[in-house]
């Protein structure tokens, strides 16, 4: 029911998760969690686009984005879609809108993170990142969703591009999109095992890990990892969404860990916020006593 709904009565529950429409939003927002000891990933929202020039302005967006970001001293990094760019229209056309906001994050000694969309993108996102990784080694990272089936082995396929010098730099997460039995796990318990074999390759190997998670079993799991492993707190980091489990995330802080937090804003806001609704419906009581108690 949520497409039929009024925007501003998804605005009450979208405001928690979201920086805001505009870029000045999301510079504040950012400025306020820096003070209290946390990093940013900034993103703009949008996704999926239809025509190639939705993806020109959006590679405007982000070249702007950096600019401000940068003058401002925020404390953080960009995340890009590449469906926002045309992946799925032209992939050599995404390939130079994203290779441009690479270049430009590199110029201000910066990073861009290249998200991962559902599986119809996969493989495309994967060689898309190792193009861009050749060229900028130091500037550009992926991520990866435990779910996938084929995951572990996507990131063994990429130990070609990792060094000591220039070691590989993954957000893993648990996965958003709907996907099919057959190349998804779908069981609680499957998922998190499977997020605690990745992330240990990847300490194994020697890769950065963003730590992508609001789930206590899941962080509890990492800490293990990191003592048995010995990791440096420099060599990792634990990612959360803007506005989602507040005081865990002060609990993470607050043991030394560091801690980015991803910063959504934009225009392109609805869909976003339909999708965290979905996968925490909880969250509709909420809205309900917002709309109705509070007016």
């Amino acid at each position: 029911m949520l497409p039929f709904f009024p925007q501003k009565f998804v605005w009450v529950f979208s405001k928690k998760y979201i920086a805001g429409e505009s870029l000045d939003d999301a510079i504040r927002v950012s400025k306020d969690l820096n003070a209290r000891g946390m990093k940013v990933t900034l993103d703009v929202l949008g996704e999926f686009i239809t025509n190639l020039n939705q993806a020109e302005e959006n590679e405007k967006e982000y070249l702007d984005l950096i600019d401000v970001a940068e003058k401002e001293q925020i404390d953080g990094n960009y995340s890009v879609k590449p469906t926002m760019f045309g992946l799925l229209l032209d992939k050599d056309v995404c390939y130079r809108n994203i290779r441009e906001i690479v270049a430009k994050a590199a110029f201000y000694n910066n990073f861009v993170r290249v998200d991962m969309e559902d599986s119809q993108c996969i493989d495309l996102e994967i060689e898309l990142f190792r193009k861009l990784k050749q060229e900028f080694p130091k500037n550009v990272g992926l991520v990866f969703q435990s779910y996938m089936k084929r995951t572990l082995n996507d990131i063994k396929g990429l130990m070609d591009v990792h060094s000591e010098e220039t070691p590989l730099n993954y957000r893993l997460c648990k996965g958003i999109y709907v996907e099919h039995p057959d190349i998804a796990f779908k069981k609680y318990h499957e998922i998190n095992q499977h997020f605690l074999e990745e992330l240990e390759f990847m300490f194994q190997h020697k890769m950065y890990p963003g730590i992508a998670t609001h789930d206590k079993p899941l962080i509890n799991g990492a800490y293990q990892l990191i003592e048995k492993y010995n990791i440096p707190k420099e060599k990792y980091e634990f990612q959360m969404l803007y506005g989602v489990t507040p005081e865990l995330r002060k609990s993470i802080i607050e043991k030394g860990h560091t801690m980015r937090v991803y910063v959504p804003f934009g225009k392109q806001w609805f869909g976003y916020s339909t999708r965290r609704l979905k996968e925490n419906p909880k969250m509709a009581n909420h809205i309900i006593k917002a709309i109705f108690v509070k007016g």
